[in-house]
């Protein structure tokens, strides 16, 4: 079964199984989820708000697919020398 199928049996379980069960396997995963939760720290957080807002109202540097592309090619050809 793929990770995918998992996924979506595991969330239609959730959606109908009785509290009890699904405090159960919340306790069981409760530390996975706050370790993931918690691993951007304040200045991470910050530094994601102001890149968001500058590629919003457009003062952010950006690449063209082409851009990006001929980056990577001299990239490439430059370790090659």
């Amino acid at each position: 079964m793929t990770t995918s199928a998992i996924r979506e049996k595991l969330v239609s379980y959730l959606q109908t199984a009785d509290d009890k069960k699904v405090k159960a396997i919340y306790i069981m995963v409760e530390d996975e989820i706050n370790t993931a939760i918690n691993d951007w720290d304040e200045d991470f957080e910050q530094d994601m708000k102001e890149r968001s807002k500058s590629f919003i109202d457009g003062t952010a540097k950006t690449y063209s697919w082409e851009e990006t592309r001929q980056a990577a090619i001299d990239q490439v050809a430059s370790k090659k020398k």
